[in-house]
């Protein structure tokens, strides 16, 4: 079953969302940096208004992702039954707690960030074993 249009302007702009208060800007810092007005992210973010590949192109430069970044995970909302959409990960990148989790990952430098990485998935998998 493929997606219908509202649901991947839906997924491009839960993507947006996401990567906007990753990076800790606003819609209006957002906004100011495309040249239009925080009323349009905020369309663009809840799927209302469509994004354009030039607007989408934009968007990408100012969140410093590769435009592919918007369409990461589009098959699987594609084949995704409708119970599933409200579980999982979608709110997991909601909460505040995940947010400053990850801004504090980014902020380490690479070879830190590798390192708590690998201590990640060994907590994981000493947590699997059990």
């Amino acid at each position: 079953m493929q997606p219908m249009g509202n649901d991947i302007d839906v997924h491009l702009g839960k993507r947006l969302r996401r990567r906007r208060r990753l990076l800790g800007l606003t819609q209006q810092q957002l906004a100011g940096a495309c040249g239009v007005r925080f009323q349009q992210i905020q369309k663009y973010e809840c799927g209302a208004n469509r994004i354009s590949a030039a607007r989408l192109w934009q968007l990408s430069e100012a969140l410093e992702v590769p435009v592919g970044y918007f369409y990461d995970g589009l098959s699987e909302v594609a084949h995704r039954e409708p119970a599933q959409e409200s579980e999982g990960g979608g709110e997991m990148f909601a909460r505040k707690e995940t947010l400053d989790l990850i801004r504090a990952y980014y902020q380490l430098g690479e070879r830190p960030r590798r390192r708590l990485l690998d201590l990640a998935k060994s907590l994981n998998g000493d947590h699997e074993a059990v």
